[in-house]
């Protein structure tokens, strides 16, 4: 009984499926396959960003400390020495940024500028070609000191030919004989050394126009008696120095930095040899150094950095030719350079990087023309000049750049368009070269051959001065 109600039931579903064939077209539904699914690819996670990158490049050209860079007006770098720097914090990729300087160098005769690549935007790789080049400023103006006519004559000088033009007032009276005149590396202040009576006028310089202007306090009287010869300025502008071709001294004063006056120093003398009319200061503003033509030694100081005042160094003195007059230092501080005016040669010296002590070169001397006065060198300090009072000449000389040696050029001397120069000064560009003809009355101005060093008279080869010109000093 119950197979049988099991087989009913078994009827009645196929019945009701329209199972069993028959008239009725009845019968099985067929079976519907499902549509296929495509298969569901994987979804790939992004990519990660591009990595930050890093800021960099190169400096070249700096001497002495305070040098910041800045990038995107923020992330400072001090930088302490030429060569690779690179900022802390990198940048995104595909965002921009700008290196700028900062703070300048303490040192005022250099000036620091970004001149390649300085902003622009990350792209996949670190940016390691910002240049930055720290060099002299550019000259505006020139100034000459006039012995007999007691004054100094003023010129513009232009940047793309080196022609100076007298200034509206080209001359200015200064009221004594001036020997020599110095300006401090911010262009704001100018000195001249009167020796015949024992002071030190002091100028305002016009931004504008370059024009003197006496300060509130016109002088500094030294020692009575004295004859102050020559002035250098710090190349930081806060000290001068002036050497005494009388007194037997070198004194030190400290510079307002408001007013350029002059005030003496914590110690304000050190002392020197016999007759002592030129002094200079190192390129790094470490050491000075003053030539003693009665005793034909150079005198040599230490300049303490926080007071300006000079201490005699361990070996304080040494030898040179007969009459040191001239002496100067190579724009890389390594390299000293005097000029005998009671010989016909030119002695040379290293210094040492940390005593800033004296000692002859391996060549220690070369041959100049007649009774040489000064030196002057090129801001690459490849190239040495000598003004020959008595050959109305000047030597011109290659550096070795390793040795400091001096050699003469394949044109050895220059004649001038004039007598008896006294001066020779290329400029902060080094494209161009003036000599004072203190006897003519007028400055030979030449070209400055790039590669070679080699002078040629500028289209206007001589300009007109006052009467016995000294020297020639320039500012930006």
């Amino acid at each position: 009984m119950a197979r049988r109600a099991a087989t009913g039931a078994l009827l009645f579903i196929l019945a009701s499926c329209g199972g069993g064939g028959g008239s009725g077209g009845g019968g099985f539904f067929p079976l519907v396959s499902p549509a296929p699914v495509a298969p569901v690819e994987p979804v790939a996670p992004p990519p990660p960003p591009p990595p930050p990158q890093t800021i960099g490049g190169t400096v070249s050209g700096l001497m002495g400390t305070g040098l910041v860079l800045q990038n995107n007006a923020g992330d400072d770098l001090a930088i302490a020495a030429n060569g690779n720097f690179s900022f802390a914090t990198q940048i995104a990729e595909g965002a921009g940024y700008t290196v700028t300087v900062k703070t300048q160098p303490r040192l005022a005769t250099i000036v620091c500028t970004v001149t390649g690549n300085g902003s622009g935007k990350v792209a996949g790789a670190a940016v390691s070609n910002v240049a930055v080049r720290c060099a002299p400023p550019a000259a505006r103006f020139a100034y000459v000191a006039n012995f007999d006519s007691k004054d100094v004559s003023g010129y513009t000088l232009d940047a793309g030919t080196g022609a100076l033009r007298p200034m509206a007032m080209p001359r200015f009276p200064v009221g004594v004989e001036p020997i020599s005149i110095a300006v401090d590396p911010s262009g704001r202040f100018a000195y001249v050394a009167n020796p015949n009576d024992s002071s030190v006028s002091g100028y305002l310089i016009d931004a504008g126009t370059g024009a003197l202007t006496p300060m509130a306090v016109p002088k500094v009287v030294a020692v009575a008696g004295s004859a102050p010869y020559s002035i250098a300025v710090h190349p930081t502008g806060r000290f001068a120095y002036v050497s005494d071709i009388n007194a037997k001294t070198v004194s030190a004063y400290t510079i307002d930095a408001s007013t350029g006056a002059f005030s003496p120093a914590g110690v304000p003398l050190a002392a020197a040899g016999n007759g002592t009319p030129f002094v200079t200061v190192d390129p790094t503003g470490r050491f000075a150094y003053a030539t003693n033509i009665g005793s034909d030694t150079v005198s040599a100081y230490n300049i303490n950095a926080d007071t300006g005042v000079l201490t005699r160094m361990a070996v304080p003195t040494i030898a040179t030719g007969p009459s040191p007059y001239g002496i100067t230092v190579d724009p890389t501080g390594r390299f000293a350079y005097v000029a005998n005016a009671g010989a016909d040669y030119l002695s040379a010296y290293a210094i040492d990087a940390s005593s800033g002590a004296l000692s002859p070169l391996a060549t220690p001397t070369i041959t100049s023309g007649l009774t040489p006065f000064s030196i002057g060198i090129d801001p690459t300090g490849r190239f040495a000049y000598a003004a020959n009072i008595d050959s109305d000449s000047v030597s011109a000389y290659n550096i070795n750049p390793s040795t400091g040696v001096l050699s003469a050029m394949s044109v050895p001397s220059i004649t001038v368009v004039g007598s008896q120069p006294t001066s020779v000064k290329v400029d902060p560009t080094g494209r161009f070269a003036y000599v004072v003809n203190s006897a003519a009355g007028n400055l030979s101005a030449y070209n400055v051959d790039a590669a070679t060093g080699a002078f040629s008279p500028m289209s206007v080869p001589t300009v007109g001065t006052g009467t016995n010109p000294q020297v020639i000093v320039f500012s930006r």
